[in-house]
């Protein structure tokens, strides 16, 4: 649970409302935004996306609860404070109001399983401090920020581009296959020096079909900076820069790049929450690609949508979405495996094993990770331990607690460091949070905590 002490004063709140209302975000993602931020709890976050006081809420609350049942909700100002600082634990029937009243589930909520107890998750880490100083002694977080307020500058203004276009794709390719393997902090130096000199090159003016392989090559870049930002936590920056690279997706007018930016964009939500955003991501990616000839990206935005649909207990959903996804998958030829945009058979496994994990299939989990597995090279990034990771979940779900977190230790610490960046201890996290009853409690258990909380450097 936040600190309140921590917490932000209400106008990072109302700022935040504004930015993501300008954005076009839904309350939903404006709640996310205001709980990484802010350190507050989901609660209280849904409360200020919405603007609402504590009293707002309470006799909105109270509204709602009188014009469905006869007992009245007793959702008093101070029982909410309380509630929001998870000091005291709503009930079933308050966690369902809740959820109506915020439109939201008890997960997106921190109420954990409908009408079950408290759980809140745990307030995301700062981003990773491996890329706040640079041997300039400028901070690259300012950079990440600049490059692209100045690149959603030039594409608003319409601007075009001219120069050196088959140079700027051949480094572009190279880009994508460096991507795969190396660790995100080198690669974000690279690629927001890349992208400024696309950036500079927008700024004369240039033919339409020059302007549209700008705008393709800047919604790749865009996309692959969100990802390594999502993998060193810093959520925010990540988030702002999927809606650039949709932006540039949107302005090139390629339909299968911009399906593309959408569900790779899903992986954020997937990962951090809320889950409806990553399944609304990948469903609106594979509806643009419908009527079409099966592609890699139609294959991906169907196994992504049926990997979320999972985790959100929509067993039926899932199984037709990975039919859908197996049917489009053996349709393509052969293709690129070494390229970060790419979609190869170890990815498509990857995802399966996402799916299968999360509706308790484990044996069948687990023999897509092993068939994933085997496909890696010995030279690339995280893929393989987040599959072991899903293997340790797969081991909580089969009651061998002790072996899951042994496992999920030895995974994180396999993990070379300047690989290790907060997306895997989330997912180490995420098999503590798995753990039926009193089972977090346990000797192996606490290891994997007090392994997870150790600053770097120390594991």
């Amino acid at each position: 649970m936040p600190n309140n002490e921590e917490s932000h004063k209400p106008s990072c709140a109302r700022r935040m409302r504004v930015e993501g209302a300008e954005a076009g975000w839904s309350q939903a993602q404006i709640a996310v935004a205001i709980y990484e931020c802010c350190h507050v709890s989901r609660l209280r976050a849904h409360r200020l996306a919405r603007g609402l006081t504590l009293a707002e809420a309470g006799q909105g609350l109270r509204q709602l609860g009188h014009g469905q049942s006869t007992r009245r909700s007793r959702a008093s100002d101070d029982q909410l404070r309380l509630w929001e600082r998870g000091e005291r634990t709503p009930r079933s029937q308050t966690v369902d109001l809740l959820c109506q009243f915020y439109d939201s589930t008890p997960y997106d909520l921190g109420l954990g399983a409908a009408g079950g107890p408290v759980a809140e998750a745990p307030v995301p880490r700062r981003p990773s401090k491996l890329y706040e100083v640079e041997s300039t002694d400028v901070l690259l977080v300012d950079r990440v920020d600049s490059v692209r307020r100045s690149v959603d500058r030039s594409l608003a203004a319409g601007s075009v581009s001219s120069g050196q276009m088959d140079l700027l794709e051949e480094r572009l390719l190279l880009v994508r296959q460096e991507y795969v393997y190396t660790p995100p902090v080198p690669m974000l130096r690279q690629m927001l020096l890349d992208l400024e000199e696309i950036e500079n090159l927008a700024q004369e003016r240039q033919p339409p079909s020059v302007l549209v392989r700008l705008a393709e090559m800047t919604a790749v870049l865009a996309t692959l900076i969100a990802d390594a930002l999502m993998k060193m936590g810093d959520l925010r920056r990540s988030r702002a820069w999927y809606n650039t690279a949709r932006n540039a997706s949107d302005e090139s007018g390629n339909v299968g790049l911009r399906a593309r930016v959408r569900v790779q964009a899903a992986m954020l939500p997937y990962y951090y929450g809320p889950l409806d955003a990553a399944v609304s991501l990948a469903r609106e990616a594979r509806i643009m690609l419908r009527g079409r000839r099966p592609s890699p990206t139609l294959a991906f935005a169907a196994v992504a949508e049926a990997r979320a649909l999972a985790q959100q207990g929509n067993r039926d959903g899932a199984e037709e979405r990975i039919r859908d996804a197996q049917g489009a998958f053996d349709q393509l030829p052969a293709g690129s495996d070494g390229d970060a945009f790419a979609f190869p058979e170890r990815r498509f496994l990857l995802y399966l094993s996402g799916a299968y994990t999360a509706m308790g299939r484990s044996s069948r989990a687990r023999a897509v990770q092993e068939a994933a597995l085997a496909l890696y090279p010995t030279r690339t990034g995280i893929d393989p331990a987040l599959l072991h990771l899903e293997a340790a979940i797969c081991l909580v779900h089969d009651r061998s607690v002790t072996e899951a977190c042994q496992l999920a230790a030895a995974t994180y610490l396999r993990v070379p460091e300047d690989h290790r960046t907060p997306i895997i201890g989330a997912r180490a996290r995420r098999v503590i949070e798995e753990l039926p009853g009193t089972n977090s409690r346990t000797a192996a258990a606490r290891e994997l905590h007090e392994l997870l909380e150790l600053p770097r450097g120390v594991k």
